[in-house]
């Protein structure tokens, strides 16, 4: 879900986001006052996932804003508190659908879920983003969605969390990240993945587009470069071909500091 976001910023009209990975669709659509979620909007669940199975709790609580942004490397500022309440506006507002469209017979058959980060959420605005809340009662509070929370339980993947820091200002390069994690992580051998196709890779990632093919490969392969030197023993290359990436199984964690996300 989290590498299904848009890399960019979309046009304010625009409130919906699609992605297609074959026969599986996956759209993501903006509040009307707030808009899409796009580039580093995405850390905001990934600092969710990773509060709520440090706190073992549904109902999650931080104290300050500069928690998230020194989490991350991000400068503790006005100018990047602003930027983080306007992520967690965008996340909190975006619906997410995923499903499936098929042909059964002569018969069309479209299956869709719905999916929210987040139920609730407090967050206090006009507090300056290092400033400590007084009591508990103004602390912030977020209520994950009963579908977010056992997402992370259910399927927890071991990430480095100094590697996120490292690709945070990077979202493309996140994106792809993020998906290796879990692809190594779940993978019982060596697996091939098409990198174009209707099931390709470049279907998979809210990455931006490339009118030639030539050229996505050849940005696939610098955002390896990029994650092998942070993450050496990183498991995917692309083959001779030039139309598979090649992965295997492997655990991303380089240091205690790691996070559990969906």
């Amino acid at each position: 879900m989290l590498c299904g976001l848009p890399v960019r910023r979309l046009p304010k009209d625009q409130l919906l986001y699609e992605r297609r990975n074959g026969r599986f669709v996956l759209q993501v659509t903006g509040h009307p006052e707030f808009g899409v979620p796009f580039g580093q909007d995405r850390l905001v669940p990934i600092f969710l996932a990773t509060l709520a199975v440090q706190q073992e709790s549904q109902t999650i609580r931080f104290r300050t804003a500069a928690e998230m942004l020194e989490t991350f490397g991000m400068q503790t500022g006005g100018k990047e508190y602003r930027r983080l309440v306007a992520a967690f506006e965008r996340v909190f507002g975006a619906t997410i659908f995923f499903g499936t469209d098929a042909l059964k017979g002569s018969a069309k058959v479209v299956q869709r879920s719905r999916f929210n980060f987040m139920r609730e959420a407090q967050i206090w605005y006009s507090r300056a983003p290092e400033q400590r809340p007084i009591s508990t009662e103004f602390e912030n509070v977020v209520v994950l969605s009963d579908d977010f929370y056992q997402e992370i339980l259910a399927h927890p993947v071991p990430n480095d969390l100094e590697a996120v820091k490292v690709l945070a200002a990077s979202p493309a390069i996140l994106d792809l990240y993020m998906w290796l994690t879990y692809r190594s992580f779940k993978a019982k051998g060596t697996e091939l993945i098409p990198i174009f196709g209707d099931f390709g890779l470049s279907n998979q990632l809210g990455c931006v587009e490339y009118s030639r093919r030539r050229h996505f490969r050849a940005m696939l392969e610098q955002w390896l470069d990029t994650i092998r030197a942070i993450w050496p023993q990183c498991p995917a290359r692309i083959i001779k071909c030039g139309q598979y990436v090649e992965i295997s199984c492997s655990t991303p964690i380089r240091s205690a500091q790691t996070n559990q996300t969906a």
